[in-house]
C-alpha cells in the first residue's frame, strides 16, 4: 500500500511539475504517511509567506522547522480521523482563511494564492485543508477537555469593574511559549533561547522553539490591549521598550518570554459585558491550548516517526 501511494506521488510530482525522479527523496515516515524532500521544500516555501524572517535562517534550521510542521499536521491528522471523518467543509474555514491572508498584508484571496503560486507548489485548497485540519484539531481538545477548564467569573468580574475608559496602551505583541523540558534545568534552556534569539532574533527563535500555534507566525500575536493583561505581564511590560523582550514570566505550567514590536495609546470605550464575554473566552482558550499540547505529546507517542 505505502509502495503503491509513493509511486502515485512520484508520478503526479513528474508530470504536474516535470521533476526528475531521481530528486524526489522519502525523508520522513510517520507510520504509513510519507514526507519527501518535495514536501518539505513546499512547506519551508509556505512557512516563510508566514514569517519572512525565516530566510534568515541556515537551510537546516529551516528544514527542521518545516519537518515538525508537517509531522505535526500529519498526527493531528490521524487523531482526528479517530473520532470523526472530515467529510465536508468546517463552516468557519473560509473566515480563518479570510483572517490568514488580511494578517499577512493581503486585500483577498486571489492576491494571496498569486504569491502561493509564486513561491510554492500550494494552492488555496491546500491551505484551507491546513486550516480545517487545525478547526478540527481545536473541535477536538473542546470536547475532551471543555469540562476541565476553570474560570474564576467572580475575578474577572472584579478586573472589569475596576477598569476606566481613558487612554489606554496596546501593545504589539510576540511571543515563545515553552514548557520545561526532561534532564534540562529551566534557566539552561533560557540560556540557550537567549543565545539562539541574539544569533537569529526574536521572530525566527519563535519559529524554532515556541509550543505555541503563533511560532509559525514568528511568534507574532499582535496587537493586545493592557487591559486585557494580568498585572504580571503588565508590569514585565512596562519594564522594557519597543524592540525588547521581557524576562521568564511564570504561567502554570508554561513559561513566557514577550517582546514589544510597538506600542501606542488609544482611547477606549468600556462595555463591561463585553469585555468579561471577552476575558472569559481568553483565558478558555489558554487553557484549551495548554490541554491541546498536553494531548499532542501524549498522542505523539503512539506514532512511529523515521527519519532518514
Amino acid at each position: 500500500m505505502i509502495k503503491k501511494k509513493i509511486l502515485f506521488l512520484i508520478i503526479t510530482i513528474f508530470f504536474s511539475n516535470k521533476i526528475l525522479l531521481a530528486d524526489i527523496k522519502i525523508e520522513v515516515l510517520v507510520d504509513n504517511e510519507i514526507i519527501t524532500n518535495y514536501d518539505l521544500e513546499n512547506e519551508i516555501n509556505y512557512l516563510e509567506i508566514l514569517n519572512s524572517n525565516l530566510n534568515q535562517l541556515n537551510y537546516n534550521q529551516k528544514l527542521e522547522i518545516a519537518k515538525n510542521s508537517l509531522i505535526k499536521q500529519i498526527i493531528k491528522k490521524k487523531e482526528i480521523k479517530k473520532f470523526t471523518t472530515m467529510e465536508g467543509a468546517n463552516q468557519f474555514v473560509d473566515d480563518y482563511m479570510k483572517d490568514l491572508y488580511t494578517r499577512l498584508g493581503f486585500n483577498n484571496d486571489k492576491e494571496f494564492e498569486k504569491i502561493l503560486k509564486q513561491k510554492t507548489n500550494y494552492n488555496l485548497s491546500k491551505i484551507k485543508e491546513k486550516i480545517e485540519i487545525d478547526l478540527y484539531w481545536n473541535d477536538l481538545i473542546f470536547s475532551k477537555y471543555n469540562n476541565q477548564v476553570k474560570i474564576d467569573k467572580k475575578k474577572i468580574l472584579s478586573r472589569v469593574n475596576a477598569m476606566q475608559e481613558d487612554s489606554k496602551k496596546e501593545y504589539f505583541l510576540s511571543e515563545i511559549v515553552f514548557t520545561k523540558k526532561k534532564n534540562r534545568t529551566i534557566q539552561d534552556y533560557l540560556n540557550e533561547i537567549k543565545i539562539s534569539i541574539n544569533q537569529i532574533g526574536f521572530n525566527n527563535t519563535a519559529n524554532i522553539y515556541s509550543d505555541s500555534d503563533s511560532s509559525k507566525f514568528g511568534g507574532k500575536i499582535g496587537w493586545v490591549s493592557e487591559i486585557s493583561l494580568s498585572k504580571n505581564i503588565k508590569d514585565k511590560l512596562s519594564e522594557i521598550n519597543k524592540g525588547e523582550f521581557t524576562d521568564l514570566i511564570k504561567l502554570a505550567n508554561n513559561f513566557l518570554i514577550l517582546k514589544i514590536e510597538d506600542k501606542r495609546v488609544v482611547e477606549i470605550n468600556i462595555d463591561k459585558n463585553k469585555e468579561v464575554e471577552r476575558l472569559i473566552n481568553q483565558e478558555t482558550n489558554e487553557q484549551l491550548n495548554k490541554f491541546s499540547k498536553i494531548y499532542f505529546n501524549k498522542s505523539k507517542l503512539n506514532y512511529s516517526i523515521n527519519e532518514k
